[in-house]
């Protein structure tokens, strides 16, 4: 499959996973990877985080106005650029990546505004009217956000909207929020709004979701666990499951130290072998976890994994993330070719 296809099958992919497993990062990674096949990408942060826009070298933390982190400008979407010029339509331009964030209390300003409200809305957050009614309709917030994220979706803005989702266990009340407020709402614009983000979720041509992990046994029992709670009680469709974090196999390790610098007319010191040695161990041990670790994913969750190395930096910043992105793409490249479901 070729990275276009992929990051087209769907329009917005939501990115969810545990806590600590880089899912932010592999959002980035996504984006970076998207915007070097010549497709527009906005990313939508929920959590007031700078994670995306570090990567990208940005910096600054994300407001509701965005941000542009990357403009396009591949000789390979060259051709792109100047047919998005020639349309003058809102639609982001090829090969870019723009982010922003979005929360209850923006969406639902801008909600009250499109209703005719623009002049008491703040006044009305101001008040604190947004606790007031998440007090007395569970789930509202999640709904505020999701709506947002549909508007988005529907008008066409980029070719590939990824959504930060929280972390795994707020994601599963904010993705199936919806469903349960369909369920108790008998009617009105609160039905209407769950009834319109329903549909996104449960569309694969409108919306999927790409599950992070890393090979260690917690974070792939809660993935687990995740996926099958999401295709029963959301419905919506699972991409490949991302593994972050995967140490690429080193060969030689198995030699000792002292024999190695032996071969190599190399003189060592005895505390540097039995460093060396301590650290091979250490690193060999730790690639048969991972192994035995993915392969009982790959055993519990029958579903295509794409392999992120790990990243031995203490941040992540535009040249990692090029790493990173060339990984995803490269497992993406193995996957079985599929006729994309969206032009």
């Amino acid at each position: 499959m070729d990275v276009r296809t992929f990051c087209t099958q769907s329009h917005v992919l939501i990115v969810a996973g545990k806590g600590g497993v880089g899912k932010t990062t592999m959002v980035a990674a996504i984006a970076r990877m998207a915007a070097d096949a010549g497709l527009s990408v906005l990313v939508i942060e929920l959590e007031g985080r700078s994670g995306v826009s570090d990567a990208f070298g940005h910096g600054d933390a994300l407001d509701y106005a965005g941000a542009v982190l990357s403009a396009a400008g591949a000789d390979e979407v060259e051709e792109d650029r100047e047919d998005w010029a020639e349309e003058a339509s809102p639609h982001l331009a090829p090969g870019s990546v723009q982010a922003r964030r979005i929360t209850p209390d923006d969406a639902l300003i801008e909600y009250l505004a499109d209703h005719g409200l623009r002049r008491i809305s703040k006044r009305l957050m101001s008040s604190g009217i947004i606790d007031i009614v998440a007090g007395a309709i569970p789930g509202i917030r999640d709904i505020l956000v999701l709506g947002k994220v549909k508007q988005i979706e529907q008008a066409g803005l980029a070719d590939l909207v990824l959504v930060d989702a929280p972390a795994t266990g707020h994601a599963m009340t904010f993705l199936s929020s919806a469903s349960g407020l369909l369920d108790a709402a008998r009617g009105g614009p609160v039905r209407a709004q769950a009834a319109d983000v329903v549909a996104l979720l449960t569309d694969p041509a409108r919306s999927q979701v790409a599950l992070v992990t890393l090979p260690e046994e917690m974070p792939v029992n809660e993935v687990v666990d995740a996926a099958y709670q999401l295709e029963d009680k959301v419905g919506i469709t699972l991409g490949p499951i991302i593994v972050n974090g995967c140490y690429e196999p080193v060969t030689g390790l198995a030699v000792p130290a002292a024999e190695a610098a032996e071969a190599a007319g190399v003189d060592l010191d005895d505390g540097l072998g039995e460093a060396l040695d301590a650290a091979s161990t250490f690193r060999r041990t730790r690639e048969a976890l991972q192994q035995e670790q993915i392969q009982r994913l790959s055993h519990e969750l029958p579903l295509p994994e794409l392999r992120v190395p790990f990243a031995f930096t203490a941040s992540i910043g535009p040249e990692e993330l090029q790493v990173l992105a060339d990984a995803l793409a490269t497992g993406i490249a193995k996957l079985p070719d599929v006729e994309a479901t969206v032009s």
